[in-house]
Order: structure tokens, then sequence, then C-alpha cells
């Protein structure tokens, strides 16, 4: 008997660099009056968001490594792995736009890209005597 498993991939996260103020713990005295804890400056990595193009690879191989374990613990074989893409594109044109003294000329440009949506695993159950 054989299964499939499918192992989706995950987008890439997107970081950025931001300064924040972290207090210090101590406290200073403003205009004689009032305690203001002091602050410092720090810079930080957070996460800005996600990737729209590059997959997170580190991950897809660990959802895979896992999805392989899980079958050979459950009796299978596992026979391939097939990636499974998907992509994206997009273009413009613009016809007659341009005027150049000599007449009118076009303009376009386009592209394209895929990315890996995940990968399929298919295996094989083995019998009692190949335990």
């Amino acid at each position: 008997m054989n299964k499939t498993v499918y192992v989706p991939s995950y987008f890439q996260p997107i970081y950025k660099e931001v300064t924040v103020k972290v207090p210090t713990g101590n406290t200073k005295r403003f205009l004689g009056i009032i305690d203001i804890d002091e602050k410092i400056r720090q810079k930080k990595v957070i996460q800005d968001g996600w990737s729209d193009c590059q997959i997170d690879g580190e991950r897809l191989n660990e959802d895979v490594g896992r999805a392989i374990d899980k079958l050979n613990k459950d009796g299978y074989e596992v026979i391939s792995i097939t990636p499974a893409t998907s992509g994206s594109w997009a273009y413009k044109y613009q016809q007659n736009d341009i005027n150049n003294g000599n007449g009118k000329g076009s303009y376009g440009y386009g592209y394209g890209y895929s990315y890996t949506e995940g990968v399929l695993i298919l295996a094989k159950k083995l019998d009692e005597k190949d335990f």
C-alpha cells in the first residue's frame, strides 16, 4: 500500500533593524521636581513581515525530516520526494506612448518567478518481514 504526504513550505521572515529606548533601571531628577526613568537607545532586529518569493529552506528541511521520520516509524519506506512549485508574473506594455520626433514608440517589460510551494512524499508500506 502506498501513501502520500504533502509538506508545505513557508516564506522566509523579513527582518529590519530599529532603534528602541530601553530602561536602565536608574532614575534621574528632571528640573529638580520629578524623577524620570533613564533610558538608553539600543539597536534591535525585529520581524517586519514575510517574503513573497523566497521560501524558508531550513524550515522546509526540518518539516520534511519530521514527515519522513513519522513515515518510517509507521512502517513506510520513502520512494520519492517531488517538489510542488508555484509562481507569479507581471508585465506592462504601452503602445504608441513615446513620441521621439520620428513617430511614436512603444515599450514593455515582464518578469516571472517560481518557488517551491511544498513537497510530496511518496512512501510504500513495508511488509512485516522487512522489519
